[in-house]
Order: structure tokens, then C-alpha cells, then sequence
């Protein structure tokens, strides 16, 4: 996740854009198997600015986010702690995973993101 200043609009949507086009193999795997609402008929947006960071993934209808962390975010845990609690205030759920989970059990990472779709979608 990317952090960006509150008030820096079209900064922001420049840094997201830059970073949709700079995502990692992990993250360009996983965005294969989101997008054109391919998991359950959800729409997912990536690289979407909430709460002043950009977030890897994120379902606005179900209030989910999905974040990929590769090895940088070992030595990061307690600022992602506190963007996880800030996104959280918004009413967004978290779900982290590791990129080499995406690369190694796809199926498990999807499944996880299933449950949490099921749990958080509003009920017709």
C-alpha cells in the first residue's frame, strides 16, 4: 500500500495511475483473476486512493480491501498496522497476503477473498 498526503487530489490520482502500471507480478496475477468482475460478479478497482493511501485492491460495494505485501512490509508491520486501522474507520475490511501466496496457492488467496465477500455484501 502507498502512502499519500491528505490534500494532494491530483497527486494522488497520478500516483495511482503511475502505480497501475507498475504492478508486480504477483499483483498482475491476482488482478487477472478480479477484474471484469470475475470473482462472484464483484467489481474490484485497483491501485484506489481511500483514506489518504493508495490500496492494492478494493470492492467499494462490499467494503473490502486487498492488499498484496511483498518482502519490504516484514520491517513495515507496525506502519501497516496503522493503515490497516485507518481504512478500517472507513468501514473497509482488510485482508493482506503475501505475494508469493498469490504466486504459490492462488486458489487458497481466492477462496479467502470469497469468504470475506460473502461475509461483507450488502443482502438484497
Amino acid at each position: 500500500m502507498s502512502v499519500v498526503e491528505p490534500g494532494e487530489g491530483m497527486k494522488r490520482v497520478q500516483f495511482a495511475r503511475r502505480l497501475r502500471h507498475e504492478m508486480t507480478d504477483a499483483e498482475r496475477r491476482l488482478w487477472s483473476k478480479l477484474r471484469n468482475r470475475s470473482l462472484g460478479g464483484y467489481k474490484f478497482r485497483r491501485q484506489m486512493p481511500i483514506e489518504g493511501f493508495i490500496v492494492d485492491f478494493a470492492c467499494v460495494e462490499a467494503k473490502l480491501i486487498v492488499e498484496l505485501d511483498g518482502g519490504q512490509h516484514d520491517l513495515a508491520a507496525e506502519a501497516d498496522r496503522r493503515r490497516t486501522e485507518a481504512i478500517g474507520t472507513a468501514g473497509y475490511l482488510v485482508l493482506r497476503f503475501w505475494n508469493r501466496d498469490v504466486l504459490t496457492r492462488m486458489d487458497g488467496v481466492l477462496e479467502d477473498i470469497r469468504a470475506a465477500l460473502a461475509l461483507r455484501a450488502p443482502s438484497d
